[in-house]
């Protein structure tokens, strides 16, 4: 489902922990995933030199995605490599609003993404689910500043907010969200090690008392990676 993850293993045997990598796109009738990412490091590099039918070891899908709520005007927000689980979440949206009818879908999916400059990867894919807005750290496209910044220049309201990016954009986010009284559904962005939940190399502070380390956090891939923005601290 939209916000999940997949922990992809390099094959050389040098590298032994998985890399976690956002959903993209789900294709049920196909049986395929789409994944983008950012080449990053040795394995990130390692995959993006596969070709068409290499094969690759792969854990998944893993974590809590977002939950889909049909009927309510709703604002993504994506933040540099947190944009991309974002389209798939758009098209869930897309889908259960409009229930046989495009028309019940129209205005209730904005979305604001966040980038640093004008290189403004799957900015056009949101497109056909509703308005989009962008801002860029240098001023070159779009507003200039961060995706708060778009929302407050162009006005937009909501009754359900859903983000994945950097922390500081997701801090940002919960006070708003807070501040106007909206709901907040945020995704994290965390190293991880096993994936499931077992090593708690993965951990942030929550409000309540963890059932399975009986202390205040929540395990990031096994608990989320999306949360109630009022349930965790950042």
């Amino acid at each position: 489902m939209p916000g999940q993850f997949v922990s992809l293993y390099p094959k050389d045997g040098s590298r032994l922990l998985p890399r976690p990598i956002s959903l993209c796109g789900i294709d049920r009738d196909k049986g395929e995933l789409r994944l983008v990412y950012r080449v990053a490091g040795a394995g990130t590099k390692e995959f993006s030199g596969l070709r068409s039918k290499d094969a690759i070891d792969v854990l998944g899908p893993l974590g809590n995605g977002f939950p889909v709520e049909p009927g309510k005007k709703a604002l993504l927000m994506g933040g540099g490599i947190g944009i991309p689980p974002m389209l798939e979440l758009a098209k869930a949206l897309h889908k259960a609003n409009s229930a046989g009818s495009d028309k019940a879908a129209a205005g209730l999916i904005q979305t604001v993404l966040g980038y640093r400059d004008s290189g403004m990867f799957l900015r056009e894919e949101f497109a056909p689910w509703g308005p989009v807005y962008w801002a860029t750290e240098d001023g070159s496209a779009g507003t200039k500043g961060n995706v708060l910044d778009a929302v407050r220049e162009h006005k937009l309201d909501a009754e359900v907010i859903y983000a994945c990016g950097p922390a500081p954009m997701l801090r940002a986010l919960k006070a708003y969200a807070a501040e106007k009284g909206i709901r907040c559904w945020i995704s994290l962005e965390e190293k991880m090690a096993c994936g499931v939940g077992a090593c708690l190399a993965c951990v942030c502070k929550s409000t309540e008392i963890d059932g399975h380390s009986q202390v205040h956090n929540k395990r990031i891939c096994k608990d989320g990676p999306v949360f109630p923005a009022d349930e965790i601290e950042l």
